[in-house]
Order: structure tokens, then C-alpha cells, then sequence
């Protein structure tokens, strides 16, 4: 086959994902950077909220492009081998947890990076933002 379909996170979908985490760090009393990206790595949108980390508007970026090249969370490779793969990725790889791929239906659509809690703190803003596409989804259909 020489044509692939790919289902990929809207601008709109990205919006939806970046009010939902918006909402849980408000609601958690820690100011957060939010960045959503497509497949491609692209940034569609991003929210540094007031008292958020200034560092952190990096931090989220990158976290959003890892979890979308690797398909998987941030945070989660041995010390090692994680500070390697920075280096040999001109530190385009971030090492630390708050990077999560957006999957709906079994699909990676895009992803979610957020920085300036702890790492608990920016997963389950991160997680929140995801939970709020699907039921966007699940309420719209």
C-alpha cells in the first residue's frame, strides 16, 4: 500500500485537551504549562497559566514531542539511557514525566506535555486534559 490513513488531533480537539488540563491544575491550585501536539511533533496549541514556571514553557513542549515520537509516557527510561538519547537528540527527548500520547479507539492522535508541579502533578494534568477529549467525544457521538 502505498497510502497510509492516519487519524490525527484537531485544532479543536487540541483545544478541548488543553481546557481540560487548564481546568485540573486551577482546580488543583498549580499553575501549569500546557502543550498539545499533533502526530508530527507539531505544537497546536499551548497555555503558560499565570504563576506557572518560566523554565517549565520548554519543559512542556519537549514532554509533548517525546511522548508523540516514542509513543509512550515521559519519564519512564533508566537514568542512563534517557540522558543518551537527549544527547544524541540535541536534547529534543525529555527525560521527565508530564509527557503522555493522546490514544483514542487504539490510535495515537497526538500529545499532551505539562510542566511546573511535581511529576505526579503534571501526569494527572496531563491525564485530565486526555479524559476531556474523551468525553467530549463520547458526548458528542
Amino acid at each position: 500500500m502505498y497510502v497510509r490513513r492516519v487519524s490525527e488531533l484537531s485544532a479543536q480537539g487540541a483545544k478541548v485537551v488543553l481546557r481540560g488540563a487548564i481546568d485540573r491544575a486551577t482546580a488543583m491550585g498549580v499553575p501549569q504549562c500546557v502543550a498539545v501536539v499533533d502526530t508530527g511533533g507539531n505544537l497546536l496549541v499551548f497555555e503558560r497559566m499565570d504563576g506557572a514556571k518560566l523554565h517549565s514553557q520548554f519543559s512542556a513542549i519537549q514532554k509533548a514531542f517525546t511522548a508523540i515520537s516514542a509513543k509512550a509516557p515521559t519519564g519512564q527510561l533508566p537514568t542512563e539511557l534517557a540522558f543518551g538519547i537527549a544527547l544524541a537528540t540535541n536534547n529534543r527527548f525529555a527525560t521527565i514525566a508530564g509527557g503522555l500520547p493522546i490514544e483514542l479507539e487504539g490510535e495515537i492522535v497526538g500529545a499532551i506535555g505539562v510542566g511546573s508541579g511535581n511529576d505526579e502533578e503534571d501526569i494527572e494534568v496531563a491525564q485530565a486534559g486526555i479524559e476531556a477529549l474523551q468525553n467530549a467525544i463520547a458526548h458528542h457521538a
